[in-house]
This record gives structure tokens, C-alpha cells and sequence, in this order.
């Protein structure tokens, strides 16, 4: 499964909104520079991923984005499949029986079936807390 562009940076907008909790509402520019997302682009992103529920906005001089209350844990899995669709290996898993011609008799179904759990268990297991804290762990060996 390769993920879009625009899932992408949805994804990116999603941690770059969690990581600067303390500076809310974040200004859709400053996500923008410091996630490398084209601000015109961003700007239907945030607008999709609002109209999910997944962040809220605030208008104005002092305005931009901001996780919703109340705050829950968001994880990338939920993102993925509102901006792109199923967690699925291949699109006959998404599209069902119908489209196979193997149906019933597919030799890959359970391989892929196993792939398409071990998706899932990543990406549904993985918030954006999370890898903001693996990532802040890596800086600091890094640093010492």
C-alpha cells in the first residue's frame, strides 16, 4: 500500500498540529515551513481534515489550527482511511467478491489478509503522541 501525497501530508499536519500544542492555534504557514507542504495545498488538507473532526480552527489575526476538544489520542490509521480509504494491500480486498475472478479460490488471499493486519496493527496502534515521542527519544541520543 503506498500512501498518496495528500495522505502524506495530512499526516504531517497531523503531527506538526500535536507537536506544538503548547503554541495554539498554530498558524497553517508555520505548518506549512515546517513540514515542506505547499501552503495552497495545506490550506485543503486542513480544511478535509476539519470537516473530519480531526482539528479545529480558530479565525482571525490570532487564529489557526488546533486539535479539538476534547482531546483524544488520534491515530495514523484513522487519518489514512479518511483522506485515502481502506488500509488494504491489493483493491480487490477493498472492492469486494465481486470484482475478483478468483474469488473463493484466490492463492493469495490469506498472505495478503496477513499483510493487511500487519498494516493495520501499525498504523491503528501508532498516535501522533507516539511518534513525536520516539522521535524527540532518537533527537536526544543523538545528542548525548
Amino acid at each position: 500500500m503506498i500512501l498518496s501525497q495528500k495522505c502524506q501530508y495530512a499526516l504531517r499536519a497531523m503531527y506538526e498540529i500535536t507537536l506544538r500544542e503548547e503554541d495554539w492555534p498554530v498558524k497553517s504557514g508555520d505548518i506549512a515551513e515546517a513540514q515542506a507542504i505547499p501552503p495552497r495545498f495545506l490550506e485543503n488538507i486542513l480544511a478535509q481534515l476539519k470537516q473530519g473532526g480531526f482539528v479545529d480552527s480558530k479565525r482571525g489575526k490570532e487564529g489557526g489550527y488546533m486539535l479539538p476538544e476534547p482531546r483524544r489520542e488520534v491515530s495514523v490509521g484513522e487519518v489514512i482511511r479518511f483522506i485515502q480509504g481502506p488500509l488494504v494491500p491489493v483493491h480487490c480486498m477493498a472492492e469486494g467478491p465481486t470484482v475478483c475472478k478468483l474469488h473463493g479460490n484466490c492463492p493469495f488471499h490469506s498472505m495478503w489478509e496477513r499483510a493487511q493486519a500487519a498494516v493495520v496493527e501499525v498504523y491503528d496502534n501508532t498516535t501522533f503522541k507516539d511518534l513525536i515521542e520516539e522521535h524527540q527519544a532518537k533527537a536526544a541520543m543523538a545528542e548525548g
